[in-house]
């Protein structure tokens, strides 16, 4: 417990500095963050003797990244997005030249990689600009990171106190229904706080976002948990002491982000 509370204090830190000091630090922060979660997954998925192509991905990921910076900040074309897509599709031809049994296995998994990692944090790098297409805001990222916290804590300690009824055992044992409702009434709490400080948005439209990022950021855990079990690993990786890997800590972002992001798009614009 010591060295979980000594990891997240840290963590914490680290994770409110990069919202907090502005645009290029943010967009630096998860470029990084992406990549090395992206790097996580692909060193999880070889355990079980699939080689995925790392180093294309890693460049194509980047790319992505950069590119979705790009728009906001230089006011990119989208058009230019489809100079990605030759990249993504070399994949297919370096398969050619290794000498392996299940080829399309390795190809599945790297793009696997750009769907379930490096676009949910796009999108989640989006949440800073979707109040003003060119001009970062830290509200939204912010306010986004508060509520699955408070989802998380209000999960863990609802569901140690009064859970009995199993939500998805098969996944995940220890998660329980009263533990999930108990996450929501935190999150919701803390969006209506959030309603108030930050006023650009009503009430209504952050107890939605708070709704989704329970329901969607519970779901991220347990895709997270089915794909650790169909590895038979316990945790992602060592990263994070006492948390264990990247995507441990952020399943519930991985699933969240891409749904809350689409619902504040259909409503702000």
């Amino acid at each position: 417990m010591k060295t979980r509370a000594i990891t997240a204090f840290f963590f914490t830190i680290v994770m409110l500095s990069s919202i907090f000091l502005g645009g290029y630090t943010f967009t630096a922060f998860y470029l990084v963050l992406s990549i090395a979660a992206l790097l996580e997954f692909f060193k999880l998925i070889k355990t079980s003797g699939i080689r995925p192509h790392r180093n294309i991905a890693v460049g194509v990921a980047a790319l992505i990244f950069l590119m979705t910076a790009g728009y906001h900040y230089l006011q990119f074309e989208t058009k230019y997005m489809l100079l990605i897509v030759p990249l993504i599709f070399s994949v297919f031809i370096s398969e050619l030249y290794k000498k392996d049994k299940i080829p399309f296995a390795n190809i599945s998994y790297t793009f696997i990689g750009f769907v379930y990692v490096t676009v949910p944090f796009c999108f989640f790098y989006s949440l800073g600009f979707i109040l003003n297409t060119y001009s970062y805001n830290f509200h939204l990222p912010l306010s986004f990171l508060l509520m699955l916290w408070a989802s998380d804590t209000g999960a863990y300690l609802f569901g140690s106190k009064f859970g009995k009824t199993r939500l998805f055992e098969r996944h995940s044992p220890k998660k329980s229904w009263e533990g999930f409702f108990g996450g929501m009434l935190t999150c919701v709490l803390v969006a209506y706080f959030t309603s108030i400080y930050f006023t650009e948005i009503g009430f209504m439209v952050w107890a939605g976002m708070a709704v989704l990022i329970v329901c969607f950021g519970t779901l991220g855990d347990l895709v997270e948990s089915m794909l650790k079990r169909s590895l038979d690993v316990k945790d992602s990786g060592s990263f994070l002491p006492g948390h264990g890997g990247l995507l441990d800590r952020f399943d519930g972002l991985l699933i969240g982000a891409p749904v809350v992001y689409a619902y504040l798009y259909l409503i702000l614009h």
